[in-house]
């Protein structure tokens, strides 16, 4: 029984031969390029990474590496998952996609470096598929209205914020100094309903910076990429 689980465990029979060793590396390359090509499309801005993008493709080859090593030998396969147990990444992740790039990315390794090539094909081609079909859709991305204005003006302030803004503005602070006769007012509202509403009503800084009381106004940009 013993000699039967050390051969069990011992047996390099499946090991691969060069050519096959190359051909699972062609091929991941090949699969690979779409990972590349799917996550230049459906990132932009801050969150795209160039570096992150090319260590995809270069995470799909060193797992093939890893798996043209590893073939049949159950022994190898488990002295491999305990080296690189010890492996924490400390990167941060800056896209909840990004995740599902990097498994993508692995799944590709790992089918090529099985030579499981009709696998590794359909599957990428249906990802490729559903991540640029869905992987361009875009946070509504939020504005912050922030106005110091004078303490005996904010109800008159508040009531005409909620009339340009068709009473959609949330407010999210209102900080009033009657001492000083100061008040910071903090309003939050959608692109898509600022640009509809400036369409229809003028644009929103020229039009309040110029009321009487109105000390100052500023638009803050409040999406993901800034926040990270």
């Amino acid at each position: 029984m013993k000699e039967y689980l050390y051969t069990g465990l011992m047996d390099k029979a499946g090991s691969l031969s060069i050519e096959n060793v190359i051909l699972n590396f062609v091929a991941a390359c090949i699969l690979s390029l779409m990972i590349y090509i799917s996550y230049r499309v459906s990132h932009s801005g801050a969150v795209y990474s160039r570096k992150f993008n090319v260590s995809l493709v270069m995470l799909a080859l060193v797992t093939t590496l890893v798996m043209n090593v590893i073939g049949n030998n159950i022994a190898l396969s488990l002295g491999m998952v305990g080296a690189l147990s010890i492996v924490r990444f400390r990167t941060a992740i800056k896209d909840p996609r990004d995740t599902a790039y990097i498994f993508w990315a692995i799944a590709i390794g790992i089918t090529c470096g099985v030579s499981d090539y009709l696998m590794a094909g359909i599957g990428t081609f249906i990802i490729f598929v559903f991540l640029v079909l869905f992987g361009v859709v875009r946070d509504n991305e939020r504005i912050m209205i922030v106005m110091k204005a004078e303490a005996d003006k904010v109800d008159d302030l508040d009531k005409e914020i909620a009339s340009f803004f068709a009473g959609k503005a949330i407010m999210k602070l209102q900080n009033v100094n009657k001492d000083k006769n100061v008040a910071e007012l903090i309003y939050e509202i959608s692109e898509t309903i600022l640009k509809k509403r400036e369409k229809a009503n003028g644009s929103f800084v020229p039009n309040f910076s110029a009321k009487v009381g109105i000390k100052s106004v500023s638009l803050v940009r409040q999406d993901e990429e800034i926040n990270q």
